[in-house]
């Protein structure tokens, strides 16, 4: 289905009092906990926002600042401000939007603070529009929901429309589940990991996504390059229990879900797109920011796929390119977030492992050599997939290792994880090992998985 069907689809629904604002109104509230400001003296600013506009805000990781609604109705990604209520923002990226009108009152000094009107907000309505009648008609069928990839470049507001579509389904009483393939960030629990997540509740704007039980494999790697067979097998494994998951309830098949994916559009990387696509059955591609990426996959998806949807949609003005050291650091902060919580509330416990109590394994056999570095022509022969134990724990250094759910060695590709450990130390004299680990003692299994990127943790 094109763009033309998909906007003819669109066009037999109601306006936009059939969309998600109006689903459950906007009694829904941020969960997440409400910090007043020490300073009596830090300046306060109103802001008096029209219909259809949206106050943008950054604020860096030195910085925080209060939010609160004054008057009218608001929202933050799709979860709706409730009046009075104060929001602490530190190192982020936020568009309140209002499609009515509203006031709002900001306590601090954001680093960047601007009112635009020109928004998307009201494209990604008429998409949730048609998700929500394919959810009505899912459920009516009792089969699955609609199953929506999200693509585009590298810094293009991919994850912020994920989480605009899926605050959307919530506020409509639906549970999708989210699919977390950008392995170089993380949005559910550490940057290399596939994950998957149900979720029930709106997105809290100061802590993130309400995790309870995850579903996560870890690649042990930010670059779905340095391992394409690996990223793939993960892939499938996600499609897999998600699609067990459905089969368990009506309501959560017909939710469907959400898939954010990596920025890498190109050769080896839209490879692995059509793949996500084809893996987890995809009904609908929304393509953000790339007008090139959405004509190939129109072309490609037309032949081999027809049924799919593969809408365009715009790029905010209010997406802001990350560099690379940037990247880095949002890595090095989720990582920190996983063990000491977005508002640092929590208390990891550090512990030694006995190196013999343990077994570390890397999968693809350890670092493979360039291709600089081997006879031209030649091509590495090593099996992608081959579980390597780790002989060095020195190299694991700084690293973040999986906790595993398999039993036994031979089911390390086959099961998903039960959490991290942050490698702090290693004292081959001792044959031990320091980490940081989510609470103090045993860990729930002795197989763990290695990762490749270091992380220097304060």
């Amino acid at each position: 289905m094109d763009d033309r069907n998909y906007r003819q689809e669109h066009s037999a629904l109601d306006e936009h009092k059939a969309s998600a604002y109006n689903c459950v109104g906007t009694g829904i509230s941020l969960s997440g906990i409400h910090r007043a400001m020490t300073s009596a003296e830090v300046a306060t600013s109103e802001h008096d926002l029209a219909p259809k506009h949206e106050l943008r805000l950054e604020v860096g990781w030195e910085n925080s600042v209060t939010l609160t609604l004054k008057r009218g109705e608001a929202e933050v990604f799709g979860t709706a401000l409730v009046l009075g209520d104060t929001l602490t923002l530190t190192g982020q990226k936020i568009a309140v939007f209002t499609w009515e009108g509203c006031k709002l009152a900001i306590t601090g000094q954001p680093d960047i603070l601007y009112t635009s009107e020109d928004t998307p907000m009201q494209s990604y309505v008429n998409v949730h529009d048609v998700l929500e009648a394919r959810r009505q008609q899912a459920l009516t069928e009792q089969r699955r929901g609609p199953t929506t990839v999200i693509v585009g470049p590298t810094d293009a507001g991919k994850s912020t429309l994920c989480k605009i579509l899926i605050n959307y389904a919530i506020r409509c009483r639906w549970t999708p589940a989210l699919v977390d393939l950008d392995i170089g960030q993380g949005s559910i629990t550490v940057p290399g990991c596939i994950a998957a997540t149900s979720v029930e509740a709106p997105i809290d704007v100061e802590e993130g996504f309400p995790v309870d039980a995850p579903l996560v494999y870890y690649a042990g790697t930010v670059a779905g390059g340095e391992n394409m067979a690996l990223y793939q097998h993960l892939v499938e494994r996600v499609a897999d229990a998600l699609e067990r998951r459905a089969g368990t309830d009506a309501k959560v098949a017909a939710s469907g879900m959400m898939v954010n994916t990596m920025g890498w559009i190109e050769g080896d990387g839209y490879s692995l797109l059509r793949h996500t696509i084809a893996s987890l059955a995809a009904d609908v591609v929304l393509v953000v920011g790339s007008d090139r990426l959405h004509s190939q996959l129109s072309s490609d998806l037309a032949t081999s796929s027809p049924a799919i949807s593969v809408v365009k949609l715009a790029k905010s003005g209010g997406v802001v390119t990350r560099t690379r050291e940037l990247r880095q650091e949002a890595r090095k902060v989720r990582v920190e977030e996983y063990f000491y919580g977005p508002t640092r509330s929590l208390a990891p416990a550090s512990q030694t492992l006995k190196l013999e109590g343990v077994e570390v394994y890397r999968v693809g056999g350890g670092p493979k050599a360039p291709p600089s570095a081997l006879p031209i022509g030649a091509t590495s022969v090593a099996d992608p997939l081959k579980l390597a134990r780790v002989t060095n724990p020195q190299e694991l250094l700084y690293t973040v290792l999986g906790v595993s759910h398999a039993p036994t060695p031979d089911l390390l590709l086959s099961a998903s994880v039960a959490g991290f450990v942050y490698v702090q130390d290693v004292d081959l004299a001792k044959g031990s090992m320091s980490v940081l680990a989510p609470r103090p003692g045993p860990l729930p299994g002795s197989l763990l998985l290695a990762g490749n990127f270091k992380v220097y943790l304060d």
